[in-house]
C-alpha cells in the first residue's frame, strides 16, 4: 500500500513539476478564461456600506467559491456612487457554477440580508465579460 502511494505521489509530482505539462495547462486555460468587469451604482448614502460588505465580506466569499478576485476600484471623482471590479474565471461555464455556488451560500444569504436590513445598497449592476487578446500581458 506505502508503495503504491508512493508511486502515485511521483507519478502526480511529475506531471505538475513537468514545464511542458504545465506550459500546456496554462495555454488552455488561456483560450477559455473570461473576465468579468462589474460596475455597481450604490444608492445615495450607502456606498461606504457597501464597499465595507466587500472588504468584510464578499471578497473572501468569490474567492471560497473559486472566483479570481482582480481588483476593486472606485473613479476618482464619484459622483455616481459606483464601485468598479473585476473578477476572473477558467470558463463561463465555471462562471455560472461560482456564482450559483456563492448565492447558495448561508454565509452571502445572512451577510445580504443584514447589509440591506436599511434599505438597498446598490440601485443597478452593470456587467461585461472580457477575454484576452493576443498580445495582452493577462489572458
Amino acid at each position: 500500500m506505502l508503495k503504491e502511494t508512493h508511486g502515485i505521489i511521483l507519478l502526480a509530482a511529475a506531471f505538475f513539476c513537468n514545464p511542458i505539462a504545465g506550459l500546456d495547462i496554462a495555454r488552455a486555460e488561456e483560450k477559455t478564461r473570461v473576465f468579468e468587469i462589474r460596475t455597481y451604482y450604490a444608492n445615495e448614502g450607502k456606498l461606504d456600506a457597501l464597499l465595507a460588505r466587500f472588504r468584510d465580506h464578499t471578497v473572501a466569499l468569490f474567492k471560497k467559491h473559486g472566483i479570481t478576485n482582480i481588483g476593486y476600484w472606485v473613479p476618482a471623482d464619484n459622483k455616481e456612487n459606483k464601485l468598479v471590479y473585476m473578477l476572473a474565471y477558467s470558463s463561463r461555464e465555471a462562471r455560472g457554477k461560482a456564482w450559483k455556488a456563492f448565492l447558495a451560500d448561508p454565509n452571502w444569504q445572512k451577510v445580504y440580508k443584514e447589509s440591506t436590513k436599511d434599505g438597498r445598497l446598490v440601485s443597478r449592476i452593470v456587467n461585461d465579460f472580457l477575454t484576452g487578446t493576443d498580445f495582452s500581458q493577462i489572458k
